[in-house]
């Protein structure tokens, strides 16, 4: 599952895969977000991305499917 993290006044985004479903990756930053604490998930190589829930902007909760950028004659 492919997440996107914009976080206030940073320019770029926090990119992350987690083998995590899209329902637990939004049940956990809901919580998060009304509980006022940090969001804390796991990517998939079991580094965690703790983000206070004060400053994310927003969330872009995608599919596991990678997009390739290809170039060539037509």
């Amino acid at each position: 599952m492919d997440i996107e993290l914009g976080i206030q006044n940073v320019a770029r985004p926090v990119n992350f895969s987690t083998e995590q479903s899209a329902d637990e990756v939004s049940k956990t930053i809901a919580q998060s977000v009304s509980n006022g604490t940090t969001i804390d998930l796991t990517d998939d190589k079991g580094r965690r991305i703790i983000v206070p829930a004060g400053a994310l902007g927003y969330a872009i909760i995608g599919s596991d499917t990678k997009h390739a950028v290809g170039f060539g004659a037509l």
